[in-house]
Formats: C-alpha cells, sequence, structure tokens
C-alpha cells in the first residue's frame, strides 16, 4: 500500500495525536528515592505534627529575646522583694511573671525557660552537623580508598567508640579551663563559654564514629557497581566519584542518623548540665534548671516542671521525627 493511499493517509493523521504527548515532554518519569521518602513524610501525620512542634521550639529560641521583651522581664533581674526571707516565692503567677520568679533569686521563670531553649537546640544542631560532615567523609575515604587508609580510619573509628564520652567530658571541661588561666581567674561568662564550646566538641567528637562505620560500610558495596567501576574507567578524579556518584546513593543513612543523633544531644546536654559538668551560669539551660529545681520541688513544682516539660516535648517530637524519617527512607517499608 503506498503512502498517498486513503487508508495510509488515516494511519498518519492518527499516529502525531497519539506522539503528541511524547513530544510534549509528558511522559512520566520514576521519582527518585529521596523524592518518594519526602511525599512519604508529608502524607505521615505523625511526622508533620513533631515537625510542627519541633518548628515550635525553634521559633521560641530564635525568639527568646522578643517573648522575654514581650512579657517585660529579662533572664538576669533579681528580684528579691518577691521571694520570703525562707526564699520561697510569695505568689505562684501573676501578669507580670507568666510563669512566676525562680526561688531565692526571684528572676523571671518565663524569660530561662525560652532563653534555656537555645543553648539545647544550638548544641544538638551544630554537633549533628559537624559529626554527620566528618563521618561522612571519613566513611567514603574508609570504604573507597581501602588499603592502609582504611585500616587507619577503622582503627580511629574503633578507638573512638571504645572511649566513655561522659568521662572524656568531664575530664575535659577543668583542663580547658586550666589553659586558660584556671577556674579561679576566669569570669562567669568565660566559664560558661568554654563549656557551651566543651559540649559542641565533646558530642561532635562521639558522634562521626557511628555514621563512619555505616557508610564505610554502604562504600565497599557500591564501589563495586557499574557505575562507579565506569567511571574510575573513565579517570574521572576521586573527589568526584565521592561527591557525586557515591554520595548521592548514601543520602538514606545520613539522613537517618542525622534525626536520631538530634534527640540524643538535646538529651545529653541537659544530662551533663545537670551533673554540673555541662553549661553554667549565666547561660541559662533547662539541665541546669532541673538540677536545682529539685531542691525547690515540693513548695515550687511548677520551677522543675517548666524545663521538665521542655526537655520532654522536644525530645519526644524529635525522636518521633526522626522514626518517621527513618521509615520513609527505608526500602522495605515503601509503597
Amino acid at each position: 500500500m503506498s503512502i498517498g493511499s486513503p487508508d495510509s493517509s488515516v494511519g498518519v493523521e492518527d499516529h502525531p495525536a497519539s506522539a503528541e504527548p511524547v513530544r510534549s515532554g509528558a511522559t512520566p518519569h520514576g521519582k527518585s528515592p529521596s523524592r518518594i521518602a519526602f511525599d512519604r513524610l508529608r502524607k505521615d501525620r505523625v511526622a508533620v505534627v513533631c515537625a510542627s512542634v519541633v518548628l515550635f521550639f525553634i521559633l521560641i529560641a530564635v525568639l527568646a529575646p522578643l517573648l522575654a521583651k514581650l512579657e517585660g522581664q529579662d533572664i538576669g533581674t533579681f528580684h528579691p522583694e518577691l521571694v520570703d526571707e525562707y526564699g520561697y516565692p510569695t505568689f505562684n503567677v501573676n501578669g507580670q511573671h507568666w510563669f512566676g520568679v525562680e526561688p531565692k533569686t526571684g528572676r523571671d521563670n518565663f524569660a530561662r525557660w525560652v532563653y534555656g531553649a537555645q543553648p539545647s537546640l544550638i548544641i544538638a544542631f551544630v554537633a549533628t552537623v559537624v559529626g554527620t560532615a566528618v563521618g561522612v567523609v571519613m566513611g567514603l575515604l574508609a570504604g573507597f580508598l581501602g588499603g592502609w587508609v582504611d585500616r587507619v580510619i577503622s582503627w580511629l573509628i574503633d578507638f573512638v567508640l571504645s572511649l566513655p564520652y561522659l568521662l572524656f567530658a568531664i575530664a575535659l571541661v577543668p583542663i580547658v579551663e586550666s589553659m586558660r588561666g584556671g577556674s579561679f581567674n576566669l569570669t562567669p561568662d568565660d566559664q560558661a563559654n568554654i563549656r557551651f564550646y566543651v559540649l559542641i566538641f565533646v558530642l561532635s567528637f562521639f558522634g562521626w564514629a557511628g555514621l563512619a562505620r555505616i557508610i564505610r560500610g554502604e562504600v565497599l558495596s557500591l564501589r563495586e557497581r557499574e557505575f562507579v567501576l565506569a567511571a574510575k574507567a573513565l579517570g574521572v578524579p576521586t573527589s568526584r566519584v565521592l561527591f557525586k556518584e557515591l554520595l548521592p546513593n548514601l543520602v538514606a543513612p545520613i539522613v537517618i542518623s542525622a534525626s536520631l543523633s538530634l534527640p540524643a544531644y538535646v538529651t545529653a546536654e541537659a544530662g551533663l548540665s545537670f551533673l554540673g559538668v555541662g553549661l553554667v551560669e549565666p547561660k541559662p539551660s533547662w539541665g541546669q534548671t532541673i538540677a536545682v529545681a529539685t531542691n525547690w520541688f515540693k513548695a515550687d513544682p511548677l520551677y522543675l516542671w517548666l524545663p521538665v516539660v521542655g526537655i520532654t516535648g522536644l525530645v519526644l517530637a524529635l525522636a518521633l521525627l526522626g522514626d518517621a524519617v527513618r521509615d520513609a527512607f527505608d526500602p522495605k517499608t515503601r509503597r
């Protein structure tokens, strides 16, 4: 049958109509694993609620100066007239002090509560970012290069994991303070800042090793895949292979590890401050407040429950959000 026949003309007219979606780019494309995971997170009500709670605490920490100013108080002003001769507050809550005042000093509880969210979140987020970055780089190098590099990094990972981080944190604070002239020669602000940075260093130092071991194992299985072998055969630089070819395939374990590290670091900061080796005055901290408030619980229970509720709500929201992230990135649970 010739092309100019009536029957063939019908075929020619039908073909462009059926081929139009192909030419217009309407052919469906498969979603990446990361896109699928984030779509699942958006549909997960628990993840959305927990993310909203975390955002609430972040806004409290960021807007702490504005919130304290809105109340009309600050974190450092003493009000001895608001406590009796034994240090107990003479009232519970009023319009000038929304959460009451601190026993013995009369400082405003609301201002110290909103400011207390700042160090917990800053330490947790900075330690997570630093620990994740170091762990990813070390894991990539150990798994991809192999040989003596792998042996050295693996030994370093085992060494870090074998150290007791609590004893390390307790011992490091006086060492750093002695290097700065001793605790007796430091101002309270200097001591608070030293302990703030020591906490970040300790949590970051102990946080990278576990992720590095996970990344190393993933890279060992990926480096023999066809796309990696092809890149090496074409002479692609090692840095490009690591960060352009391998790293995109490691998004799931990295995101999962970071999401689960955040609540652990918030709890660690509060615990160390409670034990007296964390943050100290004049920098407010929920853990430090709990340590002091245990002596006043019967007379002023609100003083203790405020930081307890803050830590519990933040850690629970971060933990549940981390579980949701883990489930979203787990291929076994993906529908």
